[in-house]
């Protein structure tokens, strides 16, 4: 779903100013929220590297709410215009920074002996994988003009990334260490820049159901494992999660749009826009608990109830928010 938004050429016509907007609210957020964490930690006697992981968690934009209020309301204007190339732009460096940090905790702290070189392997492999098998599909693609075949060599070629990360984690790291989203997003990257515009959007037609079979096995497996005790006993490190990322990115919007020298209204409103927050951090918990377990299950707790809490009571103010936002910047129809 993101690496198919991965477009350069689209990318690249959104301009400079909104690529300087989205970095520094990016990774404005992941330092913010990092840091007051590590504060928090180090006080409570929590291992550092966990702030981290909260911070590249926290960096993840749900775009899905904002866009809903921009297809609702007929939204038009500056803001608008910033936000839908952002939200795609802004859910990629999220993938990278991360899988980069859950990639050097594992490798780090798992308890295995793991060097420097397999660490930098774990982040750069599955790039690796998905670029060649991308670029093969699309080679091959490109000749054939049978819409059902190319469907059918597309899955092909995903499922050979796949094969080739589960070989590498099998001989290479003897565990699940590659990501596999990394894998697929690099893939349908490829994919989606080397083939015409035309003919990638009608395979994906036929792609559709099968994504949405997997977005629904996905948020099943997301949901099983939530308790809701852990939710209630969460109040602190929610509240000051919640706090700390919305100061991210609404203030790393604002210093995006100053730097950049952007429209008033996008650096004033654009932040609020940015605070809705479920679905990949949702992802992104999932796959940090995994990981977290096999270090120290007491840190997986704190995760999953942190993330889960704020995702449930962010979801419900930060669409009330953005709302607003587009209000105040003068965008929403009367």
């Amino acid at each position: 779903m993101i690496g198919r938004e991965l477009v350069f050429r689209k990318i690249a016509s959104s301009g400079k100013q909104i690529i300087t907007i989205t970095f520094v609210q990016s990774i404005g957020t992941f330092l913010f929220v990092s840091l007051v964490f590590a504060v928090v930690f180090l006080i409570a006697h929590i291992p550092i590297y966990l702030a981290f992981i909260f911070g590249g968690i926290a960096l993840a934009t749900a775009p899905a709410p904002a866009l809903s209020i921009v297809n609702e309301y007929h939204t038009s204007g500056p803001v608008t215009q910033t936000l839908i190339p952002l939200a795609v732009i802004d859910d990629v460096i999220g993938v990278v920074v991360f899988f980069t940090v859950i990639s050097i905790v594992n490798g780090a702290y798992s308890g295995s002996d793991t060097s420097i070189l397999s660490i930098v392997g774990m982040v750069c492999f599955p790039f690796i994988i998905g670029i060649a098998a991308g670029f093969c599909a699309s080679v091959i693609l490109k000749k054939i003009k049978n819409r059902y075949l190319c469907f059918s060599l597309l899955l092909v070629f995903l499922c050979l990334s796949t094969v080739i990360g589960l070989l590498i984690d099998r001989f290479v790291y003897h565990s699940f260490s590659l990501n596999y989203l990394l894998i697929g997003m690099a893939f349908s990257g490829t994919v989606a820049n080397m083939l015409p515009e035309e003919k990638f959007e009608d395979v994906l037609k036929l792609y559709e159901p099968l994504l949405n079979l997997s977005l629904v096995v996905v948020i099943v497996n997301l949901g099983m494992p939530l308790d809701y005790r852990l939710i209630a006993g969460a109040g602190l490190f929610t509240a000051i999660y919640i706090l700390a990322r919305a100061a991210g990115k609404i203030g790393g919007a604002y210093l995006g749009g100053k730097i950049a020298k952007a429209d008033p209204k996008v650096t004033k409103y654009l932040g609020f826009t940015l605070l809705p927050h479920s679905g990949v951090s949702l992802v992104f918990t999932g796959i940090a608990v995994s990981t977290l377990t096999a270090i120290d299950p007491s840190l997986a707790t704190i995760i999953s109830g942190t993330i889960a809490a704020a995702a449930i009571i962010n979801e419900i103010i930060a669409v009330i928010i953005a709302k607003f936002a587009f209000k105040w910047a003068g965008e929403m129809e009367k």
